[in-house]
């Protein structure tokens, strides 16, 4: 009983703030895990999930098509840039690697590294999206 109870709560809570914050993906994110961590781990599962969801919520919401296309078709440098580390979404790219602003939207950039195509946040470097 007290488990029902709990998961009724976790998921009220979460849904009542996913509705009270519709345009926040980090909300959505928190609501959307706990609602499927109640279901999976109960209480707990909850809470986990609530937390993994805003962490993933968190995540910059793609770019607009135009910055893709214009990624996808800037020429690529001379030289190659390769690094140690994998190029991961979420994931800020290595100092040493020169990021180029998107003339026509100063809110992305882009590198080519490890031959992938990546679309960068400029001031933290954060990977938004690689372009296979």
């Amino acid at each position: 009983m007290f488990h029902k109870i709990m998961i009724g709560a976790a998921v009220s809570a979460a849904l009542m703030s996913g509705a009270a914050f519709a345009q926040s993906s980090a909300v959505n994110g928190a609501a959307g895990g706990a609602v499927t961590g109640a279901i999976v781990g109960g209480p707990v599962g909850a809470a986990v999930g609530g937390v993994a969801g805003a962490i993933v919520g968190t995540a910059i919401d793609p770019p607009p098509q135009k910055v893709v296309t214009y990624v996808q078709e800037a020429p690529a440098p001379s030289t190659r840039v390769v690094v140690k580390e994998k190029v991961v979404v979420g994931q800020a790219l290595p100092e040493t690697v020169v990021v180029t602003p998107v003339p026509e939207n100063p809110k992305y950039a882009y590198a080519i590294v490890n031959d992938e195509r990546v679309i960068v946040e400029p001031s933290s470097r954060k990977v938004i999206q690689v372009i296979n």
